[in-house]
């Protein structure tokens, strides 16, 4: 027998606090700024904060270990919910899709630039070219191929959608990104293979027109939204995983992002 499954006002609370505890969650490892490995991954449930509103994930449950002797769900979901990649294909015609990202293409480098300080009182502020000329004055250059991730504070609000999403009354977003000339920047400059955030989009909320999506896409790469955890990360030396599901003909879709150093 399928049953909807119930959520109580407690099970929800303790939910929404797992998703922050996963998000602070920590190996003393990263910590010392030794040796370590991070789960890059917020779980995904249907709390979790959608880019719009009514695009958030849902489930049921479709048979119990009581009742039919093995327990399974159902999800109805986007493939951008939740902690995903956005192939090229999702903003360029002809690009490609999920399943044909290569192996060598979803293990690399990464860097983290830092502009959580900056955020915290400027949400509609963007990673530009001298935050990064900055981060190689003080970090080294960015390797070619790698994954430059944004970390920007922007998982502390991820219990609520509202702030998450950053919606002022006129229903505009408000959170932090990539700017377009930054994205070019590296494309040229220092052929990398990914841009990660660890807010709902590569482009900062208030954009209308996606520059950073289409500039991304369109050189035939790839980006990462919704990722946990950034603040723990080295700046420089780890190496991420994507574990993206090969949705067929997808034009991205739910990873799992795991971080080694």
């Amino acid at each position: 027998m399928c049953t909807q499954p119930k959520v109580t006002r407690r099970a929800a609370l303790a939910g929404v606090a797992g998703l922050a505890a996963t998000a602070m969650a920590a190996e003393p490892a990263a910590a010392r700024g030794g040796r370590g490995i991070r789960d890059l991954t917020y779980p995904l449930s249907e709390r979790f904060p959608a880019f719009s509103p009514g695009e958030e994930a849902v489930r049921r449950t479709v048979t119990t270990v009581e009742d039919d002797g093995y327990y399974m769900q159902e999800w109805r979901i986007i493939e951008h919910i939740g902690t995903h990649v956005d192939a090229p294909a999702h903003f360029t015609a002809g690009g490609r899709t999920a399943t044909e990202l290569r192996p060598d293409e979803l293990i690399l480098p990464a860097v983290v630039v830092d502009i959580a300080r900056r955020a915290a009182h400027d949400p509609d502020t963007e990673v530009t070219v001298d935050d990064l000329r900055e981060f190689e004055r003080r970090h080294g250059r960015i390797p070619d191929g790698a994954a430059v991730l944004m970390y920007s504070g922007w998982g502390s609000r991820i219990g609520d959608a509202n702030a998450y999403r950053g919606t002022d009354p006129a229903g505009t977003l408000h959170f932090p990104g990539f700017g377009t000339d930054a994205c070019e920047w590296l494309l040229r400059r220092r052929r990398i293979r990914g841009l990660g955030v660890d807010t709902l989009s590569i482009d900062p909320g208030i954009s209308a027109t996606f520059d950073t999506h289409l500039a991304l896409t369109g050189a035939d790469r790839y980006g990462l939204e919704n990722l946990a955890g950034l603040d723990r990360l080295p700046r420089t030396g780890a190496t991420i995983f994507v574990g993206l599901i090969p949705y067929e003909e997808g034009s991205g879709g739910q990873a799992r992002v795991l971080a080694t150093w």
